[in-house]
């Protein structure tokens, strides 16, 4: 008998989020080519726009999240929160998924709480080595929580925990080169050691500043290429200010790198913020990495990321704070070390987990097989 699955996929608000959730229905779809899938984000976030470009279809909901400087603000997004349930559990009414996944991020949380009061199984796919809050509350209802690191039983009850990793962007796995045709097509000097930076689509500030604080030193070492990824936000004026300073020429200014498949193999060390869907790809890859934490999410869950990883001897850390004086000491030091490298690039790449799609995708058909399942046991036991 053809089963019709229809899955709810909820979540987004940065690409973190929606890159793995993209991945999921990307591997369901495999698996299941019928299966409707059927996208919850949060309006006006950038999974209103991505999602569709992929091919899904996609309903936002009216939510947005606290404001932990202003108080008092919180006293709409609480009305908001309340608004976003009404219609995720209409959305729920209409689609009639068999099973509801949260990805993280906003509109994760009203969804799967709906879902779980409305007896459709739920699962969380936690992409941090340190639980949020909304999941923590979620994972009390949820059927299944697929983690990226060991040791979440720390936050969730035992029996629900499968480590499956983070799925990341295929194409990215798929665009992997060879480092010297790599070198060619960036326009650098295969022969040299490469130090690719970046500090987001948007940029970061502190990695930005800690790059112009050090501009003679990354001077002085000319053996070393480095192409810098200024992020959007910030590329006018981290242009003029090199500019005017004199741009040394083993440094290659862009705001954003759009083959980033090319600069990743051309790379020998990376210097990154530590969001899990970054470092899930470091991982996949086996790149040698610098991580520098953002300050500013919740629960300082990009520190723990890092840590992580640093216990393992598997990357670099280098608090946000002290970047301007490490960072860039720190990336040359590293990247003329090779014994050094090359215990980084091992293990790191240990960690990688290259089906994780494949296997959230076949937990969600499991619970939806169940689920189905149960209901024509309802059905019989109804007609009896």
């Amino acid at each position: 008998m053809k089963k019709n699955y229809r899955i709810i996929v909820s979540g987004g608000g940065t690409g973190g989020h929606i890159f793995p959730a993209l991945s999921i229905a990307d591997a369901i779809k495999r698996k299941q080519p019928s299966a409707e899938i059927l996208f919850v984000g949060a309006e006006n976030r950038m999974e209103m726009q991505r999602v569709p470009d992929a091919g899904y279809r996609i309903i936002g909901l009216p939510i947005a999240g606290f404001d932990r400087k202003n108080i008092f603000k919180n006293f709409k997004t609480l009305w908001l929160i309340l608004k976003s349930q009404r219609k995720a559990k209409k959305i729920i009414k209409e689609f009639a998924p068999q099973v509801a996944v949260g990805v993280g991020g906003y509109a994760s949380g009203p969804t799967l709480k709906m879902a779980a009061s409305m007896d459709i199984p739920t699962l969380i796919q936690e992409q941090n080595s340190y639980a949020g809050v909304t999941n923590k509350i979620l994972s009390k209802k949820a059927k299944m929580i697929c983690v990226a690191y060991e040791g979440m039983e720390r936050f969730f009850p035992h029996e629900k925990i499968k480590l499956t990793g983070n799925p990341v962007r295929k194409s990215l796995i798929d665009m992997r080169s060879n480092r010297n045709e790599a070198c060619k097509r960036m326009g650098l000097d295969e022969t040299k050691k490469c130090v690719l930076i970046v500090g987001g689509s948007l940029g970061a500030r502190s990695v930005n500043e800690s790059i112009m604080a050090q501009i003679e030193l990354i001077r002085k070492n000319p053996e070393i290429e480095f192409i810098w990824q200024t992020g959007k936000l910030y590329f006018e004026e981290m242009k003029q200010r090199v500019a005017e300073i004199g741009k040394p020429d083993n440094l290659k200014v862009t705001d954003f790198v759009t083959n980033m498949a090319d600069a990743l193999s051309a790379a020998n060390l990376v210097v990154s913020r530590a969001g899990a869907g970054s470092i899930s790809e470091f991982a996949l890859l086996g790149k040698a990495v610098i991580l520098v934490p953002s300050p500013n999410v919740s629960e300082d869950h990009q520190t723990k990321n890092a840590m992580a990883l640093v216990d393992k001897e598997a990357a670099i850390y280098v608090a946000d704070a002290k970047a301007k004086e490490e960072l860039v000491v720190k990336a040359i030091e590293t990247v003329k070390d090779d014994a050094l490298l090359q215990r980084l690039e091992v293990n790191i790449e240990k960690m990688g987990r290259p089906n994780a799609a494949e296997e959230i995708a076949d937990e969600v058909l499991m619970l939806a097989d169940a689920y189905m399942e149960k209901e024509i046991r309802r059905e019989k036991e109804h007609l009896k």
